[in-house]
């Protein structure tokens, strides 16, 4: 696709616009985080997205604002899923960012985030959009701004929205996310420790994990502050241990975290038997992440050798793809 040259009436404008994101995992506080407990998130680098911006002279087929070009095999699926929220996401950043009349832009997006895993596919795709869009149209959008606006289509993909992804897409460190509030995590005393990506190959299914969840609560008096309490317990924990280089204290709260969303129904057969994997082959904890009912799990690792190895068991198990991340800051990331 040949982007149009021309910005003639958008004052502040340039012919394209360029933005950047990329995925996440959550380490611990999935589910939990709705209810108030903290959840920490590790951005994942390797997971990029690109969106350019530029300015259309025909009106999109379906009546909208935009037109959506998503290349990559992880993002192509999410074109017709998507188009309805994204157009949305378009509207809200024209009426935040003061743009007038209906200028109709083609927007091209490389996701290399696979969709439904956990990692944070949607929020990243939002992300980067927005920020092509306030390149295209000449605009400052602050960290706020540019959260609420990843939040609509949140809302709209998964329900209730911790806010957790519209944030560490665009984060550089580990963070720890309590209702709405983002602290920088200490990871630097784990030295070489690396978070072990592995994916299942099957999509989760976030709206019906917490629709289950919810229902179990309110059938069962009391679980939900047993379920949450624990959660905030091991989150908690794990901060320490990230501060003070524990690694193998921080990997029993994976696990101990894990066996809490699996006892809750929330993992798969196929997941727990790579957790056990994972374990077998030395790694100091291991877990679900994400909405649940499919999508990746985690492992720690002590250093790229370990990594290595409890890599290449994961993938004799019959992990479609792995990534290791180390848990540190790294360059280059999206603002």
């Amino acid at each position: 696709m040949t982007l149009p040259t021309s910005a003639e009436g958008v004052p502040g404008s340039r012919s394209v616009g360029r933005g950047r994101a990329h995925g996440k995992a959550i380490l611990l506080g999935e589910h939990a985080v709705v209810y108030g407990a903290p959840a920490l998130a590790l951005p994942v680098p390797q997971l990029a997205v690109t969106a350019s911006a530029g300015w259309s002279s025909h009106a999109p087929a379906d009546g909208g604002e935009a037109s959506f070009t998503m290349t990559g095999s992880a993002s192509r699926p999410l074109v017709a899923q998507a188009a309805g929220g994204l157009q949305r996401l378009v509207a809200e950043f024209k009426r935040t960012a003061g743009v007038a009349g209906r200028s109709h832009v083609d927007v091209v997006i490389d996701c290399a985030v696979p969709p439904g895993r956990g990692l944070g596919s949607s929020a990243a795709c939002a992300r980067a959009i927005i920020l092509a869009l306030a390149d295209l149209f000449g605009r400052e959008l602050d960290g706020d701004a540019v959260f609420d606006l990843v939040q609509t289509v949140e809302n709209v993909n998964h329900g209730r929205s911790s806010g957790v992804d519209a944030v560490a897409t665009g984060a550089a460190v580990p963070l720890k996310f309590t209702a709405g509030e983002v602290e920088e995590l200490r990871t630097d005393a784990l030295g070489e420790a690396l978070v072990l990506i592995a994916d299942s190959g099957d999509f989760g299914r976030t709206k019906d994990a917490v629709e289950m969840l919810r229902t179990g609560f309110q059938r069962v008096p009391g679980s939900q502050e047993r379920f949450v309490g624990r959660a905030t317990e091991l989150t908690r924990a794990a901060v320490r241990d990230l501060a003070d280089g524990r690694a193998d204290d921080l990997g029993r709260r994976l696990t101990d975290y894990h066996e809490l969303l699996s006892t809750a129904g929330l993992s798969t057969g196929r997941i727990d038997a790579w957790v056990e994997t994972a374990l077998a082959a030395g790694s100091p904890g291991a877990k679900i992440t994400g909405g649940g009912l499919g999508g990746c799990m985690i492992a720690l690792a002590r250093g790229p050798e370990q990594a290595q190895q409890i890599t290449r068991q994961l993938n004799s198990a019959g992990a479609s793809q792995t990534w290791a991340v180390p848990l540190g800051r790294f360059p280059g990331h999206a603002s």
